[in-house]
């Protein structure tokens, strides 16, 4: 499993990435913009083509659910503590039949711990950051853990074994592909090995 999470400020030619990624295979993206306001958020979905809504999960502004043919919806850390002790009363404007729910972690204990069901799980930061400079990687082992969590943290193509070895059921990646010269080509890799 190959979860891409969108650049935080927009980079030329995002959109044409975007969708050569989608052509080649790209089934997660996260829709990770903190410094957009939900018309933006509208504005940045109606230039992506509506066969790939269904591979979009959003951080922020979970209503666009309502809107659009989304994947599903993600919650940053400080929102599933501030929401999902009372779930019912979260979701029940949202229209999530068949959407997936998944959540960001800082600790492995706090994904033990969690009694809500996500689909799956983003753990970070396993190794330091590409994108993020000082983000100091924790190298966190999750074999032990029967959920499905996907690490993040300096995923590149020279580190995805050791991805697996940790129990990671896949990786998400920002820096890894945004930053690369060929992002296309990057993502293959990283999604050939993930198979």
């Amino acid at each position: 499993m190959v979860i891409l999470i969108a650049p935080e400020n927009d980079i030329p030619n995002e959109i044409e990435i975007l969708h050569q990624l989608f052509q080649a295979g790209l089934q997660y993206y996260h829709l990770r913009k903190p410094n957009k306001n939900y018309e933006e958020h509208v504005n940045y979905l109606n230039l992506i083509d509506k066969q790939y809504h269904d591979r979009i999960v959003v951080h922020y502004f979970h209503e666009l659910i309502n809107e659009f043919s989304l994947k599903g919806i993600h919650f940053q850390e400080q929102k599933r503590i501030d929401h999902i002790d009372n779930p019912g009363q979260y979701f029940k404007n949202l229209n999530m039949f068949g959407k997936t729910i998944s959540s960001s972690f800082h600790e492995t204990e706090d994904i033990e711990s969690c009694y809500f069901e996500f689909d799956y799980h983003l753990l970070s930061p396993v190794f330091s950051s590409i994108s993020k400079t000082g983000y100091k990687g924790r190298g966190f082992d999750v074999t032990h853990i029967d959920k499905t969590i996907i690490g993040m943290g300096g995923v590149s193509t020279k580190n995805l074994a050791e991805f697996t070895k940790l129990g990671y059921k896949g990786v998400g990646v920002l820096g890894g592909i945004w930053q690369s010269e060929n992002p296309k080509e990057t993502f293959k890799s990283i999604i050939n090995f993930q198979k």
